[in-house]
Parts: structure tokens; C-alpha cells; sequence
């Protein structure tokens, strides 16, 4: 290694976590759950190797203005196991998570590229449906795919099928949202039912059978989050959409990030039965459990009431109920209040109760 690289290589020797990441030969599952792992892997590996000002917001996509105007690029892979699911596959996945990074952080979604990673010996007419779901879901979103790539790796050395896309948006005039500006009095809404999404690919799984099936909420939300941004415009201080890692690793994010405390009711938290059965018979909590169709909202109090009334009255946020609020106390944490009448903190896990949802 030469001088210069020694001197650019990140320091592992100050890194500290409830598991130092330090003391790990080699990844682990939980390092790509959403939780104290990949944060740590985050802060202590890749951002000190890549530092700059539109990575430091460190949002569900980075803003930056080219002059003429702003604009939001995001990035994700998918490597959910099974590749088709109640409720969906890969590909609407790999559609509706990348325009929901956008949408989330104040973008109108405009531009998808598609990298798929394939096993050889994988079925052509499985690629087949992946490819066909995709581009439905990009006609609903009203995105368009331009670009891709596709790589083999030798049979036994992948798991069928992985996409790569990445997505480019056009951020909204006058709209300022983000991780860091939930601020003490902001109401804090979620869209609908939460663990949908982990529980039916777990369902599936564990061959799982209820009265009712487990669907995945699996849904493009900008045209969603366009309506709200429409009603509510400046008062709106941060969206996030809570997939790896459920409600609690979003809220937990963004009260870290704004250094404000985040208080919510269980009580108030929608939850379908059939999610709350599955999760009781699995020993899962719904608050860590992912869902690909829904968003948080961060509101000031005087907008709340009219937010609510916007979720309602769209198809994708019938069940979307205000489950609390941002205080100045214990700032940085989440604290939930049971329906007993007591409290509890709800910290972000070390890793992920369910690998492999997206």
C-alpha cells in the first residue's frame, strides 16, 4: 500500500458499538439490517472514505444543485428471499423502494436504472416476470428504467436473481425536508398498517397460514407524499419510508439526527391483526418489523389535522393514524408509552430481526 493510500484508509482503531465492529474478521448478517451495525459500518468505514457535503445528510437520497435547479439521487440493491411474495416480487420492489427514497426526501421521481445480477441456471421465464413486473411498476410510478447492466456469476455463487437500481428526482420548489429538521411540538403520522411487508415474506417462509393473508404493502408513494407536500408545503420537516428495520430504526434516525427526543403511543399504532398474530406466534415486535409502502411524517402540530385529512382520502393512506409527537426530552431516543400506562425505550437493534425482506 502506498503512503498516499495508508493516509486515506479509514482508522478502525477508535470504533466502539455495544459489538465492537472493530473485533469482526468479517461481515455479518446484521450488518445489512438498518440497525447499530450498519450505522456503525456507516459512520466509522464508509463516510469517513467518502466524505463530502451531500453525503453527510446521510438521507434516503442525496440533494445537490446543479445551478439551473436541484436534483435528488438514491441507490439501492435488492436480495429479497423469496423472489416472489404475497403482495408482489423483486421487481416491484426494486421499483417502488428507489422512487420512495426519492419521494421521501422532497423529489419528484423521473429516472430508474436496472442492474440485475443473475445465477447461472436461473429460469429465463422467472427473469421474465421480474422484468414485466418492474416495468408495470414503473408505469404506475411514473418513472421510466434508462439504463442498466446485467453481470452472470457462476451457478452456487449467487441466489438466483439481485437487482441493483439507482434513481434520479427533481426536488419539489420550495420544499425543505429532511432527517434533521423534526423539531420538539411536530406531530408524527405514519401512512398506514406497519410489518406488512416483513411479515408476508416471512409468512411465506415459515409456511405461515392465517384467515387472512398476509399481503405485502409493497407501493410507490409519490404520488402520496405529492398530495401532502400540496396541503401542508413547509410544515412538513421530514419524511422517511421505515423499511429495514420497521418504525423504530426511523424513528430512532431521525430523533438522532435532529437531536429531539420522539415520543408515540402503542396503542395508536395501526396494526393489522393477522401482522400482530404472526409476530406474537414469531416472537418479533410489529415496531422493527419493514414495510415497503409506507411513510412517517414529521409535521408541525398546526398542520397535522389537515395532513391526516390528505392521508384519508388517498387510497394508500386510508389507515394512517398520528401516533405521537417530537419533545425536547430525552433527546436522541424513542420512548413508547403501552398500553398498561407505562413507558419503555425503544432502542435500534443491533442487527435485524428478519434478513433478506428487500
Amino acid at each position: 500500500m502506498t503512503e498516499e493510500a495508508k493516509k486515506a484508509a479509514p482508522d478502525f482503531s477508535n470504533w466502539s458499538c455495544p459489538l465492537p465492529l472493530a473485533d469482526y474478521p468479517t461481515i455479518v448478517m446484521g450488518h445489512g439490517g438498518g440497525g447499530k451495525l450498519g450505522n456503525e459500518l456507516v459512520e466509522h468505514l464508509f463516510l469517513p472514505a467518502f466524505r463530502n457535503p451531500e453525503l453527510e445528510n446521510l438521507g434516503d437520497a442525496a440533494v445537490f444543485d446543479l445551478g439551473s435547479g436541484k436534483l435528488a439521487m438514491s441507490t439501492d440493491s435488492f436480495v429479497v428471499q423469496p423472489l416472489f411474495f404475497p403482495g408482489g416480487s423483486i421487481g416491484e420492489l426494486a421499483v417502488n423502494g428507489t422512487v420512495n427514497d426519492l419521494a421521501v426526501s422532497g423529489a419528484e421521481p423521473k429516472f430508474l436504472s436496472a442492474s440485475f445480477i443473475l445465477e447461472e441456471g436461473f429460469p429465463l421465464a422467472q427473469l421474465a416476470a421480474v422484468v414485466n413486473a418492474m416495468a408495470e411498476a414503473a408505469a404506475i410510478a411514473g418513472v421510466r428504467i434508462v439504463t442498466g447492466d446485467t453481470k452472470v456469476v457462476e451457478r452456487g455463487h449467487g441466489d438466483g436473481c439481485y437487482i441493483n437500481t439507482a434513481g434520479v428526482g427533481v426536488l419539489r420548489p420550495g420544499v425543505n425536508v429532511g432527517p434533521h429538521r423534526a423539531q420538539p411540538g411536530d406531530a408524527v403520522l405514519v401512512s398506514g398498517t406497519v410489518g406488512d411487508h416483513g411479515m408476508a415474506i416471512m409468512s411465506v417462509r415459515e409456511g405461515l397460514e392465517f384467515e387472512s393473508a398476509i399481503q405485502s404493502d409493497c407501493a410507490a408513494l409519490n404520488g402520496l407524499i405529492a398530495d401532502v407536500l400540496a396541503a401542508a408545503g413547509d410544515a412538513v420537516h421530514a419524511m422517511r419510508d421505515p423499511t429495514r428495520g420497521g418504525l423504530a430504526s426511523t424513528l430512532n434516525e431521525i430523533a438522532s439526527s435532529s437531536g429531539v427526543g420522539v415520543e408515540i403511543d402503542e396503542t395508536r399504532l395501526p396494526v393489522r391483526p393477522e401482522v400482530q398474530s404472526a409476530c406474537e406466534l414469531l416472537g418479533l415486535d410489529p415496531v422493527y418489523v419493514a414495510n415497503e409502502g409506507k411513510v412517517v411524517f414529521f409535521v408541525g402540530p398546526e398542520a397535522a389535522d389537515r395532513v391526516l385529512a390528505v392521508l384519508h382520502a388517498h387510497p394508500l393512506g386510508q389507515d394512517a393514524a398520528r401516533i405521537g409527537q417530537v419533545t425536547a426530552e430525552h433527546p436522541r431516543m424513542l420512548v413508547a408509552r403501552t398500553a398498561m400506562g407505562a413507558n419503555r425505550v425503544i432502542p435500534t437493534q443491533i442487527g435485524e430481526q428478519l434478513p433478506r425482506i428487500c
